[in-house]
């Protein structure tokens, strides 16, 4: 078992295993201060507003990149500006986008984030998001020439063509000899339709406290199946993780926990930050699990420590991406 903070003795691309990252690629543009619109023409003057990276797998495969770990995306952009803000911005990051493709015949997807210290809400044009198919991921894992790693799949919800191929894609990663992973993110639709299906074809599942309750609820677990003492999030949790994936729940400021089927949960707390921005925190906490993962991290609360670690530091900065830690700096934090 590797020592706790301690990684590897070569933590660097070339050691750690590789990730794929399978989902959306957009710009975000983040507004903060009175963002709460109030129609009737009136006009409000925001405190700032950036253009940054943005979709779910996008940032994720951002701060994975980051964080020492030989990075590939799966995604398709628009040829236009926002397509190529996005792929300039995943090169800048240290993302392999080889696998993105470049449609001629839709826009890059574009969400506004109205964002507040404590929460934010999203409007979204999804563009090329809902475009991107199973069959691509699959062509990127037939012509894969190294090592199996770790394939994680982003906004289950936003892509319906990528999510009807999901299970033989992740199915078909399995037997090759990969971990896979899913971040469904919330459902628009709140139908939470798929995942019985889904779930026994993922290693890992990483929601939020309210995506765990709906993906809970939509597969027939509820608040009856929770005890009467302790935290009932837990018992939904084990419910869920009786279906194949262990389950990694991102807790907000109060950082993460993860449980299996059995066992008691492993809880890593967040770090006390000044918050700027909390867009995209979620996935830079997917990316602290998954780097950890990558980099042979085999105790899982350290891997936890990651990501509550990694998801706490994307706050300091505008954007999903503006302030994700580096390798050096996550070490530092968790020292």
């Amino acid at each position: 078992m590797t020592t706790p903070h301690a990684l590897p003795a070569a933590a660097d691309r070339t050691a750690a295993r590789p990730v794929v990252v399978v989902g959306d690629a957009n710009v975000d543009l983040v507004l903060r201060g009175d963002v709460i619109p109030r129609f009737g023409q009136a006009e409000q003057l925001a405190d700032s507003g950036d253009l940054v990276l943005g979709g779910s797998a996008s940032i994720a495969a951002a701060g994975v990149a980051r964080l020492g770990v030989p990075t590939r995306l799966v995604a398709r952009v628009g040829a236009d500006a926002f397509g190529t803000f996005t792929l300039d911005a995943l090169r800048a990051a240290g993302v392999d986008v080889s696998a993105v493709e470049v449609s001629h015949d839709e826009p890059t997807g574009l969400s506004v984030v109205l964002s507040t210290p404590g929460d934010r809400a999203i409007l979204t044009v999804a563009g090329t998001i809902p475009t991107l198919t199973g069959s691509h991921a699959l062509a990127v894992l037939d012509g894969w020439d190294g090592p199996p790693g770790v394939v994680h799949v982003a906004s289950y919800f936003l892509q319906p063509r990528l999510a009807a191929d999901l299970p033989a894609v992740l199915a078909s990663a399995r037997a090759r000899g990969w971990t896979t992973s899913l971040d469904t993110n919330w459902d628009p639709a709140e139908r939470w339709t798929g995942l019985a299906d889904l779930l026994p074809h993922v290693d890992v599942l990483l929601p939020n406290r309210n995506e765990l309750r709906a993906v809970a609820g939509a597969l027939g677990a509820g608040p009856r199946d929770a005890p009467s003492t302790g935290d009932p999030d837990v018992a939904l949790a084990r419910a869920v993780a009786a279906r194949g994936p262990r389950v990694v729940v991102k807790d907000g400021a109060r950082g993460g926990w993860s449980v299996g089927p059995a066992g008691a949960a492993v809880h890593a707390p967040g770090l006390a930050v000044d918050v700027v921005d909390t867009t995209g925190a979620g996935d830079s906490f997917d990316a602290g699990y998954l780097a950890a993962l990558a980099h042979g991290i085999e105790d899982e609360a350290e891997r936890v420590r990651w990501a509550a670690c990694a998801g706490s530091l994307s706050t300091l900065g505008p954007g999903g991406t503006g302030a994700q830690a580096t390798l050096a700096a996550l070490r530092a934090a968790l020292a």
